[in-house]
């Protein structure tokens, strides 16, 4: 659901990693901001700040869990068959 006004602080934390997958413009779009990517990423980057977060791009906020999830997981198996 997108937000009727601009979300700050946790709330926009949550939302832009939520919607971080389908990219910036949806994200933008989802907390509320818009079209207006420019005040999404600065308003992103002080909420960040404020917990002691620093992000570069919207990407930074998929978590390790959310890139195995999408890729398919990991495998994992022993060096040879001689082991276990």
């Amino acid at each position: 659901m997108t937000a009727s006004q601009p979300l700050k602080g946790n709330e926009l934390i949550d939302c832009a990693k939520a919607n971080a997958k389908q990219g910036i413009a949806t994200a933008a779009k989802q907390c509320g901001y818009g079209d207006n990517l420019d005040n999404f990423k600065q308003a992103l980057q002080h909420a960040c700040q404020e917990i002691g977060v620093e992000i570069t791009e919207i990407t930074d906020l998929i978590t390790t869990q959310q890139r195995v999830k999408q890729n398919g997981g990991v495998q994992i198996a022993p060096d040879s068959h001689s082991q276990f």
